[in-house]
């Protein structure tokens, strides 16, 4: 009966809405199946290119395994694993009879990279069931096709090669996204542009230099007004002595000189 039950599932696939989920390309994911306090039978996960192995706990070496009571998780996203997927959970109700819920996930891997102006940008997404890839820019909110399984390429600058979408001399910054045949959005990449700039080193390099010749100059200035401030400091005492040293030869002098004293006509000279 559950065999049975498996094959008729591939016939009620076209007719499930899908749920959008959205992981991060390198993260997880959880699909899941709100499917609790049931006596569950069987998972079974597949997409359109066949059945996914499930491991039944996370233990397993495998990048997909059950959570909890039915909920199915995936892990280190690539943008492979992109696209449409139908999780199958055969439980037994109340009555303890044997029943299906079927449910239905689109799946978007999305991805950030960031390249310098004019060099090459390398898009891995072409996947079997890519049928458009569109670009939106920063300024504008349309989105413009760049390549098409029907037309192929669609603007300059871009190639294929090696099954990858290849952007020569890249200008083009912005969001771009590869669309199913059913116009569902499988993968989005945000592109970065970025400039030439000094590496680590060399900008540790010339931070150093500035800050260290900041410091000579810091120095410098300081040990001159130091200097400065003794220099006026000296000449303002000098004055003053030199004020009080002429007062007092003054006071002598006003008794007159006499070549027989000899102190006071050596002061005499002195202040001549």
């Amino acid at each position: 009966m559950i065999y049975l039950l498996l094959l008729l599932g591939f016939v009620t696939y076209s007719g499930t809405t899908a749920t959008p989920v959205t992981g991060e390309k390198g993260g997880n994911i959880t699909l899941t199946c709100e499917t609790e306090d049931r006596e569950i039978s069987v998972i079974s996960l597949d997409s359109r290119s066949g059945n996914i192995p499930v491991c039944p706990t996370e233990d397993c070496s495998g990048r997909v395994y059950k959570q909890r009571n039915c909920d199915v998780f995936i892990k280190d996203l690539s943008f492979s694993d992109a696209g449409k997927y139908f999780l199958r959970v055969y439980y037994y109700n109340d009555q303890a009879e044997l029943e299906r819920q079927i449910r239905t996930y689109q799946l978007c891997v999305h991805d950030e990279v960031s390249v310098k102006t004019g060099e090459e940008l390398k898009l891995d997404v072409l996947l079997s069931n890519a049928d458009k890839v569109q670009h939106q820019s920063r300024r504008n909110t349309e989105w413009t096709e760049v390549w098409s399984r029907t037309d192929g390429v669609q603007r300059e600058r871009i190639t294929i090669r090696d099954g990858n979408l290849i952007i020569n001399e890249f200008t083009d910054a912005g969001t771009y996204r590869v669309l199913d045949p059913e116009g569902n959005t499988l993968i989005t990449v945000i592109v970065r542009e970025t400039k030439e700039k000094l590496d680590d080193t060399d900008k540790d390099k010339t931070d150093g230099t500035k800050y260290r010749t900041v410091g000579y100059w810091s120095l410098a200035a300081a040990l001159t007004v130091v200097l400065l401030a003794l220099i006026l400091t000296a000449v303002t005492l000098l004055k003053r002595w030199h004020r009080g040293y002429l007062k007092g030869a003054a006071s002598k002098g006003k008794g007159g000189l006499s070549t027989e004293d000899p102190e006071a006509l050596k002061d005499h000279v002195d202040i001549c």
